[in-house]
């Protein structure tokens, strides 16, 4: 992992990571030089040499003295990579850091190509005093080796790199288009897959055809020889290949099925710079959009209620006006607020209030209702609107007796009055186009609150015997009609009802079921 206190002349992989890639990378050129040193010795043409016992011990002894000097060289090299350095790493090491571990493989690759490069030099000059033919099959033969080892090098870092890069790209897309794209990667495992022991066969056929002294032993050697090492090399290759390009999209498809699930707060590891990354960090960023679009569907639906909200999210476009539906209201206003104002704290009061207000939210919901509005001490709720129910008049009424039930048992310091009234009404969006709200109007509306004004007099719950008349029978039995009362600013009579006073309301079923 990256050091989160980056600094300059610091690391920027841990201590784990540059032991691992100091292995895997070391134990890779390991096995490519012995396998070219094997070819070399044994398999290749070495044209006309006095003492072949000579050459291979000295060709031996050059080995493993520019091994034991290239891999010390080569891990100086490699920790030098890996640190921040320069003037930029002071500046913005953040930056620098992300620079040095994205491009960290390329800058690998170079440094070993350059020591590789090196070989073919040196043990070319020293086989070429003993035959030029010997010298142009040992520079051949550690060319091919080289670039297969330098590929397979830069294949298995960027794979040790992955969790770094997951680090340094997190909250940060890959961008740059100067990194190697998906499309080199198939171009690296052909040559280490293909194109190498190819190319050494062909080299091979070419000897025998130009110089004439490969004996048909000699050439179904190195046919056999460079054929199991395309084999080996081929398997490799080809799972490097599927799983280079399978595993980011694994693990994009096991994130869509959590989101599928429900799952937002999933998040796949951006490890890889190339357009596979991409993907990857598009993903973080879809999701990173479905959850807010969550948050803010779920502050609108605590602003507005659950159902304008799915309401609203379901149509089309929202148009102001709206149409007649049957629906109940029921209102509920706190009595004496105005004077526990005056005489609490205004924390103190705020707690009353937001314990009443969830008694009623409680209520209401739990009998298919709405809370259309909070006004100050008082709100109102609905049923039928947005949301249909199978009887809102006596869904309103069986609401409001538990609702006084509740309040009676939970809040016995504080009284309120609660008003029920049903009939036709405008449910629908009112206002401006830039600011509106889904509303519902009529004489319902208006008559639940006159008689919540009567019910604050008398104390308890106050119904209309409209109400009464739209509900289903099991609740109106519930009921008892009283005497007509020409409620304020009203002119005709209403009458009204109140709960059977022998009710236990424990013993009555509560919501009304829904269509």
């Amino acid at each position: 992992m990256t050091d989160p206190a980056l600094r300059p002349g610091g690391y920027v992989l841990g201590l784990s990571v540059r032991l691992l890639l100091a292995v895997s990378v070391v134990v890779a050129n390991f096995g490519g030089a012995a396998i070219v040193f094997a070819l070399s010795a044994w398999v290749v043409p070495q044209g006309q040499v006095a003492d072949v016992t000579a050459v291979r011990l000295l060709n031996t002894a050059l080995v493993i003295g520019y091994l034991l000097l290239a891999t010390p060289v080569g891990i100086l090299l490699g920790r030098r990579i890996f640190r921040l350095r320069g003037r930029a790493a002071r500046r913005d090491p953040g930056r620098r850091a992300r620079r040095i571990v994205l491009y960290g493989p390329l800058r690998l690759v170079v440094m070993l190509a350059v020591l590789w490069g090196g070989a073919v030099v040196l043990f070319g000059l020293v086989n070429l005093r003993f035959s030029w033919r010997l010298a142009l099959s040992v520079a051949e033969t550690i060319t091919v080796g080289g670039i297969a080892t330098v590929a397979l090098s830069y294949l298995l870092s960027e794979r040790i790199l992955r969790g770094p890069a997951s680090v340094i790209l997190a909250g940060q897309p890959p961008r740059s288009r100067a990194l190697p794209g998906v499309l080199l990667r198939p171009v690296l495992f052909w040559a280490l897959g293909t194109a190498v022991p190819v190319i050494g066969l062909l080299l091979g056929g070419v000897s025998a055809l130009v110089f004439q002294d490969v004996t048909v032993d000699r050439l179904a050697v190195m046919i056999l020889a460079i054929g199991t090492a395309a084999l080996f090399a081929g398997i490799l290759t080809t799972i490097g290949a599927a799983r280079a390009a399978a595993d980011p999209v694994i693990a994009v498809r096991r994130a869509m099925q959590r989101v599928e699930q429900g799952d937002l707060e999933v998040s796949v590891p951006v490890y890889d710079h190339t357009e596979l990354g991409r993907l990857q960090a598009g993903f973080n960023t879809m999701v990173e959009g479905l959850r807010e679009r969550e948050r803010i569907r779920d502050l609108f639906g605590r602003h507005v209620g659950e159902d304008v909200a799915r309401a609203a999210a379901a149509a089309d476009g929202s148009e102001l006006g709206g149409e007649v539906r049957r629906v109940a209201v029921l209102f509920v206003d706190l009595v004496g607020s105005t004077a526990m104002a005056a005489e609490r704290p205004p924390a103190e009061v705020v707690d009353v209030l937001n314990r009443f207000f969830a008694i009623v939210v409680e209520s209401v919901e739990r009998h298919g209702g709405w809370i259309n509005k909070f006004e100050g001490d008082a709100a109102l709720a609905v049923f039928g609107a947005p949301t249909p129910v199978r009887d809102p008049a006596g869904c309103a009424l069986a609401a409001a007796r538990e609702l006084a039930d509740q309040l009676a048992a939970r809040m016995p310091e504080t009284a309120a009055g609660i008003g029920v009234s049903a009939g036709d009404a405008v449910a629908g969006n009112v206002g401006d186009p830039r600011r509106y709200e889904y509303t519902v109007i009529g004489d319902p509306v208006n008559e639940a609150a006159r008689l919540t004004d009567l019910a604050k007099s008398r104390g308890g719950v106050v119904a209309s015997g409209a109400a009464l008349d739209l509900a289903a029978e099991a609740e109106a039995q519930c009921w008892v009609r009283g005497e007509p009362v020409v409620l304020r600013g009203r002119n005709a009579p209403t009458e009204i009802a109140t709960p059977r006073a022998e009710l236990n309301l424990r013993h009555v079923p509560g919501m009304i079921e829904q269509p």
